[in-house]
Parts: C-alpha cells; sequence; structure tokens
C-alpha cells in the first residue's frame, strides 16, 4: 500500500472512531487511548500522522465542511437546468442542523473555542474560517454562473456574513433551551438567506 492510501486509511479510522466516541463520550472525556483502541491502530501509526486529539477533531470539523461541499456539488450535477433552489436548500438544509446543540461538529466546534490560546487551535480555527468563506464564494459564484443569482451580487461579502451566520448558530443553539423557537427563527433566516442571494432584500448586499 502507498503512503498516501496508507495515511487516508489510517484518517478515515480515526475520524470513524472520534464519531462512535462523540455520541457516548462528552468531547473532553475522549482520550488519545480511547482513540487508538476504537481505531484499531497503533499508537505509533497514530501519531505517525497526529500529535494530538486536538488533530483528530479538526478533521471532523473539516470532513462536515466537505461533505456540504460535495453534496451542493451533488445537486448541481444532477440538475438537468440550472436551478437555485435545490443546491441551495442542501446547504441550508445542513445550517439547520446546527439548531441541534448535541449534534457532533458543534460539540467539537465549542470544545475548540474553549482552547483558542492554543496556537495550533487558533490556526486551525483560522484556517476553517477561511475554508467556510472560500467555499461559500465558489457556491454562490457558481450560482452567478449559471445566471441564477444575480451577477451584482458581491460574492465575497455575502459569503462572509453567511459564515458569521454559521458560527454565530453553532454558538447560540448550544445553550438555547427554546427548540421550537429556534426552528421559527431558522425558517425566516432560511427565507432571508434566499432574499439576500436573488439579490431580493437590501440587506447585506
Amino acid at each position: 500500500m502507498k503512503n498516501e492510501d496508507r495515511r487516508q486509511l489510517s484518517q478515515q479510522k480515526l475520524l470513524q472512531a472520534a464519531h462512535e466516541l462523540l455520541l457516548e463520550k462528552n468531547v473532553h472525556a475522549i482520550t488519545m487511548n480511547d482513540l487508538i483502541e476504537r481505531s484499531g491502530l497503533s499508537k505509533g501509526a497514530i501519531f505517525h500522522y497526529v500529535r494530538s486529539r486536538d488533530e483528530i477533531f479538526i478533521w471532523l470539523l473539516n470532513e462536515r465542511l466537505e461533505s456540504v461541499d460535495a453534496e451542493f456539488e451533488y445537486e448541481v450535477e444532477q440538475q438537468q437546468e440550472p436551478n437555485f433552489y435545490r443546491p441551495m436548500d442542501a446547504i441550508i438544509n445542513r445550517m439547520m442542523e446546527l439548531t441541534d446543540p448535541q449534534e457532533i461538529t458543534n460539540r467539537v466546534f465549542l470544545y475548540l473555542l474553549g482552547k483558542e490560546d492554543d496556537p495550533l487551535i487558533r490556526r486551525a480555527l483560522q484556517d476553517f474560517q477561511r475554508q467556510s468563506i472560500n467555499y461559500a464564494k465558489r457556491w454562490i459564484m457558481r450560482g452567478q454562473e449559471q445566471g441564477v443569482i444575480p451577477a451584482a451580487i458581491d460574492a465575497g461579502f455575502v459569503a462572509e456574513y453567511f459564515t458569521l451566520i454559521h458560527f454565530g448558530l453553532r454558538v447560540s443553539h448550544s445553550f438555547a433551551d427554546t427548540p421550537n423557537d429556534s426552528q421559527l427563527h431558522m425558517q425566516k433566516l432560511r427565507e432571508h438567506m434566499i432574499r439576500s442571494l436573488l439579490g431580493t432584500s437590501s440587506e447585506p448586499l
């Protein structure tokens, strides 16, 4: 097996182990020994690719972002003709999942925010923010290329705006005690995002 293939396989095993453990335990309670035992990898193999469990948690955040992008691309490819709603609903529906405080990546995100004094974590969160903005900008520009989002929309600005909403949802819904109200707010937010992208709202354009 090539080194790159071995690395990807090990990473997938660690991600799967982290997913399973996060369904069973608090983020703080998961140890490297837990990850070693659950993944079936040796300690030497794991530390060849990562220095700490926090790096694995960072992988989880990036994996979630990549899965949203993959779903967006799938919806675009399935279209017979350019359409605004199916690809954007794929993204917005994923954002709505952030109303669940027990969603795995929400818990990981909040855990990592609490460790932002660690230079490694701080850089990782900065990279995650930049990547989130880059993905959002590319989705908007893809819609503009297909003629379903007006060319006048400032893709970079709106991408930063939506990323700010994305991050805010992760934090605010972690302590929300009114899930019904949260769902209502999310529906209003969805409508606002659509109006913004179609250029039918004066905010935030």
